[in-house]
């Protein structure tokens, strides 16, 4: 039996920035495959411009640390209720969460239940935190589609069907990035050295790494005056992203552009980044990178006890060493982060073969990361509506 996705209806959700880029690819190659397809739910402005109904923007969602969460339940749990009386009124053929696993595996769980098909989209990382997920993930989806190369066979031990489709990302960064290009879209000196800064696209993430990243960025330059520095910002947070940074006096020094953090990735020599996803991306762009994090002390003491591995960046966790290095809540200090940003500039032959050999140990994995994502995704999606 081949599956048919032409007349039906698609149910997605995507919680935050990266989700929305990554249901956005999918969505085109569902659309590729199915043209008549309809796909509503939550997601955000890329989805959107993919033909997806947004019944509520995926920024509702854009929420991480368990006290934020708490600040947050009521609209959250609210939104979920009704995402999940609606589709149960009018059922999907195939629902598929892209990533926000605390709001989406209930949910599918719930629509599994009631004979809706249910595809995760990012295997939750149940090999670096919260191991008792494995039951939840194996009662609540038919089927994972996994971005990274280990994740099948580890699943697949508990019993929990799965597909390796690549990063969806990867292929479409390229191999070299054009920096000089990159500097020349964003009004970069084609000359300097350019310092991006990523803080996360979250409200939580804005209100507590901005202010250090700004902080240790008025200490590089103080270092260094001819250091610049570009700050992309998804359009809800822009205007509080433009606020810190003119009341850090730094206006002159940072750009703040309106998204476009692959421009900027793309753009600079090194990178200050919120630990997360933006961490691969920068990985794929072959960018040196301090990651940081910092959240509300309950938060963190909290996650550190569910934590399973030493490292939180994704392109540490892939190589199963730190390659690049970490500073995290009480590490995460304005002087701390300015010196190990700095500390990748330095022009001694040291540090350029540790450039060098960042750059390959990146190369590598981009290769490895590279795979017909979209096509493997609904290959994999066809065969979980045939069954």
């Amino acid at each position: 039996m081949v599956a048919d996705l032409s007349t039906a209806t698609v149910a997605l959700v995507a919680g935050e920035a990266s989700g929305d880029l990554l249901a956005a690819q999918l969505l085109r190659g569902l659309h590729q495959r199915w043209p008549g397809l309809r796909a509503a739910g939550i997601g955000g402005p890329r989805m959107q411009a993919a033909g997806f109904q947004a019944w509520w923007p995926s920024e509702k969602l854009a929420v991480r640390g368990y006290v934020e969460v708490l600040r947050h339940y009521r609209e959250i749990v609210g939104i979920r209720r009704q995402l999940k009386s609606r589709l149960l009124a009018d059922k999907p053929r195939l629902f598929i969460g892209v990533d926000a696993p605390d709001f989406n595996l209930d949910l599918e769980g719930d629509l599994r239940a009631a004979g809706v098909k249910t595809v995760h989209f990012v295997a939750p990382a149940v090999w670096a935190w919260r191991p008792e997920r494995v039951e939840q993930i194996r009662r609540c989806v038919d089927h994972v589609l996994c971005i990274f190369p280990f994740e099948p066979e580890l699943l697949a031990r508990h019993g929990i069907a799965a597909t390796y489709v690549g990063h969806p990302l990867a292929p479409l960064i390229p191999m070299l990035p054009d920096r000089a290009k990159a500097r020349m879209e964003l009004g970069l000196p084609l000359e300097a050295s350019v310092v991006a800064l990523l803080p996360g696209s979250r409200q939580a993430e804005i209100e507590h790494l901005l202010p250090r990243f700004l902080q240790a960025a008025g200490l590089m330059r103080r270092e260094r005056p001819g250091l610049c520095f570009v700050l992309p910002a998804v359009p809800a947070q822009q205007a509080r992203i433009q606020q810190l940074v003119d009341r850090a006096g730094l206006e002159e020094a940072v750009q703040v552009t309106r998204g476009g953090s692959h421009a900027a990735l793309a753009a600079c020599d090194v990178t200050l980044i919120a630990s997360g996803t933006a961490t691969l991306e920068a990985a794929l762009f072959k960018r040196p990178m301090v990651i940081a994090y910092h959240m509300n002390w309950l938060s963190w003491k909290l996650h550190q006890r569910k934590m399973l591995q030493p490292w939180v960046g994704l392109p540490n966790i892939l190589a199963g060493e730190f390659l690049v290095p970490e500073l995290l809540q009480e590490a995460a200090t304005p002087a701390a982060l300015a010196r190990e940003t700095l500390a990748w500039l330095a022009d001694d032959a040291a540090t350029r073969a540790r450039r060098e050999a960042l750059q390959q140990r990146f190369s590598v994995m981009h290769r490895e990361l590279t795979r017909d994502t979209v096509t493997r995704a609904t290959d994999a999606i066809e065969q979980v509506l045939a069954a």
